[in-house]
Order: structure tokens, then sequence, then C-alpha cells
């Protein structure tokens, strides 16, 4: 089961990854709100570039663990080192993976809290992102300090091995979901150029272990890999989700209209890199149940897509006090009736006590 005291040592390392990247994300946050550019927290997704640069991370790791790719020397510092055999920096890597991948889509009650720091002095706005980061580190790191949990683990063996090369396909899934990401923000020729360049990635990757002709030609392989993830395609050959049966796109000058006109409705702010957002959509809000229900009561459904950066729906979370998403309001037919903000998690219980709380 290990020394008790290197497990200590590693969940402290992962939870300084954790707090470290809350702190670096939320500095970059107030350094372009001070400089009068506003972002909401998870950003970092909202680009293109940035998504398919995880991508890559994520299926050399994968790559890593399968054994396709062994890497040495300075190369295993930079990569296998921090990601597949531990040590500090193999913790303090996988707590900075965790905020960057994990973090965009705010839980219950972070939503406030970020929005609530965001309106005040750095120092105070710091703290809160730093207790953030505390709170997601907590769990991982009470079950490493067990010494019950610990017991139940078992002894170093072939299974690891085993483990290792298993544990390589949930980074490709990974890496799959976020090439997908791409292409919902930047078109289907994104997603496949992104894709093409993972290939061309392994490729390089794997050539560079054989002679000087065939490093060289990994070479090329790589900078071909890096050329095809900066291939953008047109987002308007894109499936949008919005296109669904009853569905309305979000604009501010559509919901004026709709509230004006005495319409009740249900803004969905949502993007495809939000886990919690696409899970209350698959559960609750794409279920026949309540697409018959918002029918049934002449519930307007509108959704506001963020999966790329938008100033308008920025301005519209903003305004109701929360710095990211899901975000779902419901708006009374009565104009002098206040929104209703839900959950950040739904059920069908939960929206069909909100409908009935706004209809008559």
């Amino acid at each position: 089961t290990g020394d008790p005291s290197e497990h200590r040592r590693s969940s402290m390392f992962y939870m300084l990854g954790v707090v470290v990247s809350f702190l670096a994300i939320a500095t970059l946050m107030i350094s372009l709100q001070n400089a009068g550019r506003w972002v909401g927290w998870g950003f970092q997704l909202q680009s293109s570039s940035f998504v398919i640069l995880l991508a890559y991370l994520f299926a050399t790791m994968g790559l890593s663990l399968s054994g396709v790719v062994l890497f040495s020397g300075r190369w295993m510092n930079l990569g296998n080192e921090l990601a597949a055999k531990g040590g500090w920096q193999g913790s303090f890597f996988t707590g900075v993976l965790a905020v960057i991948v994990a973090s965009p889509c705010t839980a219950p009650f972070m939503g406030s809290a970020i929005g609530f720091s965001l309106t005040q002095p750095p120092i105070e706005a710091l703290s809160v992102f730093g207790a953030l980061g505390i709170g997601m580190a907590t769990p991982m790191v009470a079950l490493s300090e067990s010494g019950v949990a610990r017991k139940w683990l078992p002894r170093p063996g072939a299974w690891m091995e085993t483990l290792k090369k298993l544990m390589a396909f949930p980074l490709y899934l990974t890496a799959v979901w976020l090439i997908w990401v791409a292409g919902k923000q930047s078109g289907v020729d994104t997603m496949a150029a992104a894709s093409a360049g993972i290939v061309m990635l392994a490729m390089g990757l794997t050539l560079l272990k054989g002679n000087v002709v065939a490093r060289s030609i990994g070479l090329v392989c790589l900078a071909i890999s890096v050329s095809l993830g900066g291939i953008r395609g047109d987002i308007d050959s894109s499936i949008n989700r919005n296109a669904r049966a009853g569905i309305v796109e979000w604009s501010a000058e559509e919901l004026d209209k709709r509230l004006s006109m005495g319409q009740t409705v249900f803004v969905d702010v949502t993007a495809d890199w939000c886990i919690t957002c696409l899970a209350n959509e698959k559960t609750v809000l794409s279920t026949e149940e309540m697409s018959e229900a918002f029918m049934k009561f002449g519930v307007t459904h509108m959704v506001a897509d963020w999966t790329k950066s938008d100033a308008e729906i920025e301005v519209f979370v903003r305004q109701h006090g929360r710095n990211g998403i899901p975000l779902y309001v419901l708006y009374s037919n009565d104009p002098a009736a206040d929104p209703i903000i839900l959950p950040q998690l739904l059920t069908k219980n939960i929206m069909m006590e909100a409908l009935g709380s706004v209809l008559p």
C-alpha cells in the first residue's frame, strides 16, 4: 500500500496543483476584467485552439500509458514523468488538469461564490478562489489520508501494468470529447482536421523512437500535426442544438420581444463543454415529458449557446449574478414578476414546480 508519508505528500501536491490553478485562472480573469474585458468562469474552453491543445495533450498521455510512445531523457521530465509515473510532479500536474478540464461547469453554490468574489477587491476575490480550490481537492486528499482506505488498496504487482494500459482509454475518450467540442465551436472541418492531427501526432511520436531517418520523418509528422490543429472550418456546417423542434435561439431582443407579448419564457444558457449542462439536457430538458409540458403551458424554451465566446450572453449571465454556467432563468408572463433562477442541477420535479409557480 506504500509509505503513508508518501501518500500524504502526493495528496498535498495534488491540492497544491488544484489551488494554484484556481488562483492562476482567477488572476487572469481579474486582470482581464480590470482591463475592461469581462470573461466568465470556464472561458478557457471557449477557445478552439486551447481545446485542441488539450485534446493533443490527452492523446499523448494515452499513447504513453498504452506503451506506444515511450519518452526518455528530457521528454520524460516534460511528459511521462508528470502524467504517468507519479511522484510530486504527477500529483501536481493531475491537480492542474483537473481544474482545467473539470472546473468550467460551476457546481451548485459555486456560481454564486464566483459571482460574489469577482465583485470584491483582488485579495478577497483570490481568497474565495483559493477556498474553492481547497474544496475541490479535499475529497481526494481525504481519501489519500485515510489509513483504512489505504489498507483496502491492492498490493503492487503485474496488475498495475494492465491497469496502466486500461487507464489510457479514458484519456482517449477525453480527447474525442474535446475534439467534438472544437467541432461544435468551429465546424466539422475543424473536428476532422484536429482528428487527423492527432493521428499524425501519434505517428510522429512513434517514429521519434527510430533511427535518424525515422526521427526526421517523425518531426515532419509533428509539424503537420501542428498545422492541422490550426485549421478552422465553417461553423455554419455544424449541427446547432437550437435546431430541435420547439427550441428558440436566444437573443436579448428576442427575449424582450416575447416578454412584451406576455409569454412565459425559459432561458437555458448552456455549452457543449459543460458536462452539467449536457446531463441536464439529456435527463430533463430534452425529454418528451418536458417538451410536452412546455407546449401544454405555452412556455417558450430559449437556448443561449455559450460554447463559443459571446459578449451578449456574457452580459446576460452577469446580469443574473453568475460567472459560469449552467444558468436557467424562468420568466413569468407577468411583466412585474421577478424571474426565477433555477438550481444548476435540474430534476423534472424542480422544473414542474418552477413552472407551476409562474403559471396560473
